[in-house]
């Protein structure tokens, strides 16, 4: 199933499953409250020692991909060369940005407008988020569609590399 789909899924089932839970009581809210911060930190603490073992790792082999267009865009995507290590610390610091958002979030919407339903859904996504952080090259998830993300294969590369070369030419 596709990963868009599957965190409607979740949301909607959380949603429901949340609804059940009695947040009146500030025994289940600290509980709650307990359960986000421990997701967060697990999140965040497993990103961190990710960056952690690239940069330990340092891999300086060069990487060659097809940038993925955006979809508002008519051009296609350029060609990027990098390293594997620039390249995985730039998709980490992206996760890592979304992760700083999310809880940014979560505590204008808990702190000043006091909605806790969604401190229960966040625990569970952040976590599906983490689950589906997957190796590179990164894909970006869709929500109906396929995956998208920067084209690897050598006919994508090859034909950016062209267009490049004629840019230059002009």
């Amino acid at each position: 199933m596709n990963a868009g789909l599957q965190n409607i899924f979740i949301s909607l089932g959380a949603m429901q499953l949340a609804r059940r839970i009695p947040f009146d009581d500030p025994v289940v809210l600290n509980y709650v409250r307990l359960g986000y911060i421990t997701s967060q930190i697990i999140i965040l603490g497993t990103y961190f020692y990710v960056s952690y073992k690239v940069k330990q790792k340092n891999d300086q082999t060069v990487l060659k991909y097809v940038e993925q267009p955006s979809p508002m865009s008519s051009t296609s995507g350029g060609l990027v060369t990098t390293t594997v290590r620039d390249y995985d610390l730039s998709e980490i610091s992206k996760l890592l940005r979304g992760a700083y958002f999310g809880i940014a979030m979560m505590a204008f919407f808990h702190f000043y407008l006091k909605y806790t339903q969604p401190l229960f859904v966040q625990a569970l996504m952040g976590l599906k988020n983490l689950y589906d952080a997957k190796p590179r090259p990164w894909k970006a998830q869709s929500m109906l569609g396929p995956a998208g993300g920067p084209q690897t294969d050598s006919a994508s590369i090859t034909e950016a590399e062209k267009k490049v070369g004629t840019k230059k030419e002009d």
